[in-house]
């Protein structure tokens, strides 16, 4: 679990922003290095829960995905991602801000979105270098 200092009240708000609940599980895919170590606190924190890997067997109530150019392909990707998401819970897809390394065409990210039966509802800034698109099944809007 993360510990009080981890978080400040701005990566806090931004946790709540994601729809983050005491008590939810979050699952992550594509951990590395370049992670924003302070986003993943302030979900830690405002979930009370340690995200869990890629290799988590149960339910989850949502899924915070850190993608960069180059890697696997995206749709495949958010395809498996759902695979253990409970019925109309997010995905998070968190890919470098234009310009940096790994940055991802919104084209892109629409695209593989489709193919996945996804669409995304908003995107923003989190943390110091990356955006957040939230993912949701077509047809609805959370």
């Amino acid at each position: 679990m993360a510990t009080q200092e981890g978080a400040t009240a701005a990566e806090s708000s931004l946790a709540a922003r994601l729809g983050l609940e005491h008590g939810h599980v979050i699952q992550e895919f594509g951990y590395d290095d370049d992670v924003d170590q302070s986003l993943r606190d302030a979900i830690e924190e405002a979930t009370g829960e340690e995200l869990v890997d890629e290799d988590f067997g149960d339910v989850t109530d949502g899924v915070v995905v850190w993608f960069r150019d180059g890697d696997d392909d995206l749709a495949d990707l958010l395809m498996d991602v759902q695979s253990l998401l409970d019925d109309g819970r997010p995905v998070w897809l968190l890919t470098p801000k234009a310009g940096s390394t790994g940055s991802v065409e919104p084209r892109d990210v629409e695209e593989a979105s489709s193919i996945a039966g996804l669409h995304a509802t908003s995107t923003f800034v989190v943390g110091t270098g990356w955006w957040a698109t939230q993912l949701v099944e077509k047809g609805r809007s959370k």
